[in-house]
């Protein structure tokens, strides 16, 4: 029996309400991040949200789970990236000026 192999007993309509939640999570935070000026900040929630839409085609049968995977993946490393540059931005702002 392959690893998680029991993931199979819960309806579709489980993994649907997983992702469903963590789509409105990333677009609160992005609504958020956008309403504070943070607009790096504001398009990596966004991608994030996107890619739990995209997780959710699967989930309805529009594609495969590789090209869903995929996708997803893709747009949760630009997001991962984002929230690093924001960070940076942020850090990088508050340094004192090189003399």
């Amino acid at each position: 029996m392959p690893i998680g192999a029991f993931i199979n007993v819960f309806p579709p309509a489980v993994f649907l309400l997983v992702h469903l939640v963590a789509f409105l999570i990333g677009a609160y935070f992005a609504y958020r991040a956008f309403g504070a000026g943070l607009g790096t900040l504001g398009w990596a929630f966004t991608l994030y949200a996107v890619a739990e839409i995209v997780y959710m085609t699967y989930h309805l049968d529009v594609t495969v789970f590789l090209f869903a995977h995929t996708i997803s993946e893709v747009l949760d490393l630009v997001a991962f990236v984002l929230v690093f540059i924001a960070g940076v931005q942020r850090v990088m702002a508050r340094r004192p000026a090189a003399a």
